[in-house]
């Protein structure tokens, strides 16, 4: 089994890093309409240290840039008075990794938790490299009120834009091999917005 693949798609699930934001609609206002714009979140980041496990795949210290795209337009699959859970379509994230770019192949779930001190982005996905499948669960945190409070009625802009991540609040867990391996994450992330 080659590691480098391996190495790029867990790199995938940091990248998830900075997707989304969060609304309340019990605050009294009219739902918000959701535009159809693309929004393009990247992340530079490093994974490390390794928190627990024994880091198969030699992931500790390995740096990816790391994309992901998705529309205003989605609607959560689940909400809380705080969060938003929504589904990025196959194909919504990528990650250059060495030269060699490598695509999500399935539908991966994506919760905005709203924080006084925190907002965070938690990702679950399946991602398959090279016929393997490789199972990744990513925390982000971002500063408390970086996205507003519409995220609960479709994905937007987090602000400031670059924030840095640090570990060990933004970290990632992968499964290689029936192994379990969380590790920190620290970087950058940025987003923008364009048209569909």
């Amino acid at each position: 089994m080659s590691f480098l693949p391996v190495r790029a798609a867990a790199l995938a699930a940091a990248g998830i890093l900075a997707i989304s934001g969060a609304a309340d609609a019990r605050m009294g206002h009219r739902p918000h309409a959701p535009s159809k714009a693309k929004l393009t979140i990247t992340l530079d980041g490093t994974l490390g240290p390794v928190i627990s496990g024994s880091d198969p795949a030699g992931l500790d210290g390995s740096t990816a840039t790391v994309t992901i795209v998705a529309s205003e337009s989605l609607k959560p699959y689940k909400t809380t008075a705080k969060s938003a859970s929504y589904h990025i379509p196959a194909g919504g994230i990528t990650v250059d990794f060495d030269g060699t770019e490598y695509e999500s192949t399935s539908k991966s779930t994506m919760v905005v938790t709203l924080g006084k001190k925190a907002d965070t982005l938690t990702l679950n996905a399946s991602l398959d490299v090279e016929g393997f499948k490789l199972q990744v669960s990513d925390v982000t945190s971002l500063a408390g009120g970086s996205w507003p409070k519409t995220v609960l009625e479709h994905p937007t802009l987090f602000s400031p834009t670059p924030q840095n991540l640090s570990e060990p609040s933004s970290n990632f867990t992968y499964n290689v091999l029936g192994e379990n391996t969380e590790l920190g994450v620290t970087g950058t992330a940025d987003n923008s917005a364009g048209k569909s």
